[in-house]
């Protein structure tokens, strides 16, 4: 595997070319090539590793075990629809050799995983849709973290890394069935890189078929992943396999521009936005 790391996220350096939107009328930006899932042996990483691989992307499924990864990759290679078979490695080498790199392990070791990476992860576009939920009789919750969120957590271990969040809400299972149209479910995308941002919800079009939609500062993982929490309860109440679709955002929408001052910012909206005192107050109860 290269070790080159002149790619990052901001950068076009080892940048996938843009690819054009569903109505041909302008590219969508893309996330840096080729994509690497760490954890990509588990459920929700191979689900994910298939639905990019439908779409053509370049995914490399990364694990503590070479060898189970090259299985993984080879039962997704036999499933429907792949354009492009997608390869397997050792978490390292999958991540080394990647421009991004999707983030799908469990909380319990995250820590340990992320910091052991913190090489082979510098100057990448890195995707965390780890969930830190317990489990008692009451049904699941929420863990509390230290630093805020798992992917707040791993900001922190990796320094010379774009951190984002998103896919914490996809079901494993419907990602893997070839037939399940996801294309009504809404991927909330959310970091501090406006730039990391755009590209990641434009890569959660290629999983879903449906809308990135971006939530906000990497700090917003404090409710997203365990907002997960919530689809389980309600999963095993309904016996169903929920998602999240929000109202109030037109399809195509893009995402203001960020405040001046922030990460990726630009110059400021023609319309200005709700001030933060109103914005509250419109859900307050």
């Amino acid at each position: 595997m290269t070790t080159d790391r002149t790619s990052t996220a901001s950068s076009t350096v080892g940048t996938t070319a843009d690819r054009a939107a569903p109505d041909g009328t302008s590219p969508r930006p893309a996330v840096p090539g080729p994509v690497a899932v760490v954890g990509g042996t588990g459920p929700q990483g191979k689900g994910i590793a298939y639905r990019l691989a439908r779409a053509g992307h370049h995914v490399v499924l990364g694990s503590r075990d070479a060898g189970r990864a090259r299985e993984a990759a080879a039962e997704i290679s036999a499933l429907p629809g792949v354009c492009l078979p997608p390869g397997g490695a050792g978490n390292e080498d999958a991540a080394r050799g990647a421009g991004t790199v999707i983030l799908a392990v469990p909380y319990q070791g995250h820590a340990e995983i992320v910091a052991a990476l913190a090489g082979a992860l510098a100057g990448k576009l890195l995707i965390s849709c780890v969930n830190p939920l317990g489990f008692d009789r009451q049904g699941p919750y929420g863990l509390t973290v230290p630093d805020g969120s798992a992917a707040e957590e791993a900001a922190r271990l990796l320094p010379d890394t774009t951190v984002t969040g998103a896919f914490h809400h996809l079901a494993a299972p419907l990602l893997l069935d070839p037939d399940a149209d996801l294309s009504h479910e809404d991927v909330l995308v959310c970091g501090d890189d406006a730039d990391a941002r755009r590209r990641v919800a434009a890569l959660a079009v290629d999983v879903t078929g449906g809308r990135g939609v971006e939530a906000g500062r990497l700090r917003m993982a404090r409710q997203l992943e365990p907002l997960t929490a919530v689809l389980i309860s309600v999963n095993k109440r309904y016996r169903t396999r929920s998602g999240l679709s929000l109202t109030g955002v037109p399809d195509g929408a893009q995402a203001a521009p960020a405040a001046p001052g922030s990460a990726g910012a630009h110059p400021a909206p023609a319309v200005p936005a709700t001030p933060p005192a109103a914005a509250a107050k419109e859900y307050a109860r």
